[in-house]
């Protein structure tokens, strides 16, 4: 499967990338390979996860964070990666824009 990472993805991975920088030099390297390995893991394991607000949503396995992503003949997009501590309706609102 092709895996393609939306520009909004990109950038949530981005500010994730900064808080944990933020917390501990170095923290963010790893949480961004971190999530990158997740992401990657979609090739095989594409669409076995559960429907969360009408998106598959995977489970990062060292941070908790959740991968929103749909999947289309051959080809996984991921949505958005966000912060599962955030309050779900806000999440339910990035997800629908």
């Amino acid at each position: 499967m092709k895996i393609q990472i939306t520009e909004e993805a990109e950038l949530d991975l981005a500010d994730g990338f900064w808080f944990y920088e933020r917390q501990t030099p170095g923290l963010g390297d790893y949480f961004r390979s971190s999530l990158i390995a997740d992401i990657d893991s979609l090739a095989f394991f594409a669409g076995i996860h559960e429907h969360v607000f009408g998106y598959h949503r995977s489970l990062s396995k060292r941070f908790p964070f959740g991968i929103y992503y749909q999947v289309a003949s051959e080809t996984v997009t991921v949505i958005a990666v966000l912060d599962c501590r955030l309050r779900p309706s806000w999440i339910r609102r990035r997800l629908q824009r």
